[in-house]
């Protein structure tokens, strides 16, 4: 076997999922600009764009099986009949059997140039890599309501577990296939919480967690629901804060409780 052919060989595999609902108007659109740039920045890895459709009712469906089609190989779509990100994200992520997995949100808003960053982390010994719209550097364009909420948020999960990352609920974030097979199965969400109740398992439990300061910019049609959202956040913690899960792990811990090579 050739070097090159060696190469190949090894080169990771990454699955990028994107979870949808309703999402016929912008689908399209958006996995051709993700395509686009794998395509560009992603030669070094074995790359799959996964949609995971959350029981859509318009074209959504028959718009990813026509990506499907047109780009075989390079995205495939899953179907659920029951709404919810954290249900989409818990069922592409524990099928694929990529080294690492992510998803971004459909509407692109993190932009794409951080990435390989997050990718490279996951493939450099951390082992849960996410965006951060509240971290030194990051740069975000949203209203003032969801600015005040959001780190309100972020605000009461530090009071309720004195935590080490900043921004929870980012739409874009990636973890290696053990963490898919330790972490993943502890959390309770379907939902929007799906993502806290990961970062906290995993900080909690002595995983390295890299926060990666992103470029953000708020979508006005997105279809979050804030103060239902929000409420279902609130339970979340209360039930986290009643019953958190513990891994058995030999992984050693800074006196502070940060994992090492934070």
């Amino acid at each position: 076997m050739s070097e090159k052919d060696s190469a190949a060989v090894h080169r990771p595999r990454v699955d990028a999922v994107i979870p949808v609902y309703n999402e016929e108007r912008d689908l399209e659109r958006s996995v051709a600009t993700l395509r686009r740039f794998l395509c560009e920045h992603g030669q070094a890895w074995d790359w799959r764009i996964v949609i995971a459709d959350n029981a859509s009712t318009d074209r959504t469906l028959a718009i990813a099986e026509e990506l499907q089609r047109r780009w075989p190989g390079e995205v495939a779509v899953i179907h659920l009949d029951q709404k919810g990100r954290g249900r989409a994200l818990r069922r592409a992520w524990t099928e694929s059997d990529a080294d690492v997995v992510c998803y971004m949100d459909v509407d692109l808003s993190t932009d794409l140039q951080h990435l390989p960053s997050l990718i490279e982390a996951l493939l450099s010994g951390y082992d849960v890599a996410f965006g951060s719209r509240l971290a030194p550097g990051a740069r975000v364009t949203r209203g003032l309501k969801r600015e005040i909420i959001s780190r309100c948020y972020n605000l009461l999960i530090k009071l309720f577990f004195w935590h080490h990352f900043r921004d929870a609920q980012c739409g874009f974030k990636g973890v290696t296939r053990q963490v898919v097979q330790e972490v993943v199965p502890l959390v309770h969400d379907q939902a929007w919480f799906f993502d806290t109740e990961l970062l906290l398992i995993a900080e909690k439990n002595g995983y390295r967690l890299k926060e990666i300061p992103v470029t953000w910019r708020d979508d006005p049609d997105s279809r979050v629901k804030i103060l239902r959202t929000a409420w279902e956040d609130l339970k979340g913690l209360w039930r986290l804060k009643r019953h958190f899960p513990r891994i058995q792990r030999s992984r050693m811990i800074q006196p502070s409780g940060v994992p090492l090579g934070r």
